[in-house]
């Protein structure tokens, strides 16, 4: 008995005290606010990809400053999500999220009767930092509002599956409001919603402590920041994903991508010497994570849902609509099996409480290698859209999903509660930088192809891609079945960094490699 009693105290001191006194009603009302706040992030990008069009002739852009619509928002959002993530675990989340939805939805506002193309990029830039606002500290208080492992566990998987949706009802909404309304419409829309929510919020979440664990609270709060870590990191993200994009358009060999993309390798391993010298207690990503029970496997398989459902929309969208010639809706239209597998596969999340995540991700990676099979031999007819693509769409974005939910319900188990928004900002960074990597190569790769095969209007080069990626997704099945370790699985979740038990990570760790230990049994 005694042996057991650690684990259930510090299984116990998760529990924030305010989260017993919710009901569930106010609980389900508070998740409800967070997805939608999931939805509005996906949907900023995913809605304006219909107005493009619009846009650039309401604006005078060319074809290349349109696209920065898009990477602008993904070039902030992603590089502000460390600091969002630091600033919901050191402050307060609650004033987190409710500042970024407030600010997402005023700047919104403003960017609908914007008419000057500089000003439009400009806003787009603060929508992403906004944005980067909101998950980190969306995410940390749905581990303080859902403490309860099955409960927190439904609620991470239904919150991803708002954002799969979000991408594929934004293509369509925002085709509606550019062929019936105006473009104006997709900015304000974002705005009509995210206000009420900002506004429900400030009385619906309750009052939030600070994560003390492990920290001396006579020191500033600025001070546990790591201001220079983190500072160093986001300066380096902000230049990588600036040359991997510039890369995909203006060439590899150019000065403006070579120089930025070898300045953020070496300010990414400047952070990582920075942290090694860093107390734990004030580092903001410890080097101890990365030894955290599966936690860089996990990283590692986060770099892939977003680069599946990124390649799929942007392939199939200029095929159907440049070469195949369907209209903005029939294209939006023919993409809703993908939100909709993804949605329904959001409810899953209570699986990784009775299976182990591992096998789960492996069931996801396997329907997307069908899936990818299955687009890369029968996309390029229209004809073939029921027999090949149909299909695939419906079982690689629910694969996708599967994939995307149980990594994020296990890397948050794995990690301290205590570094909830920081691991939320490291996996949907994972999430993003997959996403800009995946998207660059595979453009360099259909680009190559279609040099040396017919153009773009034949579909060799889309091929390729897809062939591409699916070398990748059986990688990372590899890479899940050698790596993942069982034995840690459905343990208590670590309250903070200084207290993770180093012997007892390694005793897991040699249990697994030697043999596939049961999973023990947790007294009631």
């Amino acid at each position: 008995m005694k042996s057991t009693t650690p684990s259930l105290s510090r299984a116990e001191t998760l529990v924030d005290v305010t989260s017993k006194k919710l009901s569930l009603t106010r609980k389900l009302v508070l998740l409800i606010m967070f997805c939608l706040a999931q939805f509005l992030d996906s949907f900023n990008n995913s809605a304006l990809i219909s107005a493009i069009p619009a846009l650039e002739v309401s604006m005078g852009m060319t074809e290349s400053q349109s696209a920065w619509i898009l990477s602008a928002f993904q070039l902030t959002f992603s590089s502000f999500l460390l600091i969002s993530g630091r600033i919901s675990d050191v402050y307060n989340p609650k004033t987190a999220f409710i500042g970024g939805v407030s600010a997402l939805g005023l700047i919104s506002l403003g960017a609908g009767f914007v008419q000057d193309k500089i000003v439009i990029l400009t806003l787009r830039a603060l929508m992403g930092i906004a944005s980067a606002l909101t998950i980190p500290a969306a995410l940390t208080l749905i581990v303080k509002v859902f403490p309860e492992p099955l409960e927190q566990a439904r609620a991470i998987g239904v919150f991803g599956g708002c954002g799969a949706i979000a991408n594929v009802i934004g293509i369509l909404i925002g085709a509606l409001f550019v062929q019936y309304a105006s473009y104006h419409w997709v900015f304000w829309f974002v705005a009509i919603v995210a206000g009420p929510v900002s506004l429900a919020c400030i009385f619906l979440i309750p009052s939030q402590s600070n994560n003390t664990d492990g920290v001396d609270p006579s020191i500033a709060k600025w001070k546990k920041l790591d201001l220079i870590g983190v500072s160093t990191l986001t300066v380096a993200i902000i230049l990588f994903i600036f040359a991997i994009t510039s890369g995909s358009t203006d060439g590899w060999g150019a000065a403006a991508v070579l120089a930025p993309l070898i300045i953020s390798v070496l300010l990414v391993v400047c952070f990582f010497c920075w942290e090694t010298i860093t107390p734990a207690n004030k580092a903001a990503i410890p080097p101890r994570t990365w030894f955290l029970n599966n936690f860089s496997i996990l990283f590692a398989v986060a770099l892939l849902p977003f680069f599946w459902w990124s390649s799929v929309f942007m392939m199939f969208t200029t095929l159907w609509q440049s070469v195949d010639q369907w209209s903005v809706i029939s294209t939006a239209v023919h993409m809703l099996p993908l939100g909709i597998a993804g949605f329904i596969m959001s409810f899953t999340g209570s699986l990784s409480r009775v299976f182990s995540p591992k096998w789960i991700i492996l069931t996801g990676l396997s329907c997307m290698i069908v899936a990818t099979t299955l687009i890369a031999l029968g996309g390029g007819n229209p004809d073939q859209y029921w027999p090949y693509i149909f299909p695939a769409f419906s079982i690689g974005s629910a694969g996708s999903m599967l994939v995307y939910s149980h990594t994020n319900i296990a890397i948050f188990q794995a990690a301290p509660a205590s570094m909830a928004g920081t691991v939320g900002a490291v996996f949907n960074g994972a999430l993003q930088f997959g996403s800009a990597i995946g998207l660059a190569a595979i453009n360099s790769i259909q680009t190559s192809v279609e040099a040396t095969h017919g153009g773009p209007d034949e579909y060799a080069g889309r091929a390729a891609a897809f062939w591409f990626i699916l070398g990748i997704v059986c990688l990372e099945a590899l890479s899940i079945m050698w790596f993942y370790r069982t034995g840690a699985d459905h343990q208590p979740q670590p309250s903070h960094i200084s207290s993770v038990d180093n012997e007892k990570i390694d005793e897991l760790n040699t249990k697994e490699l030697s043999h596939d230990a049961d999973l023990p049994s947790l007294p009631a």
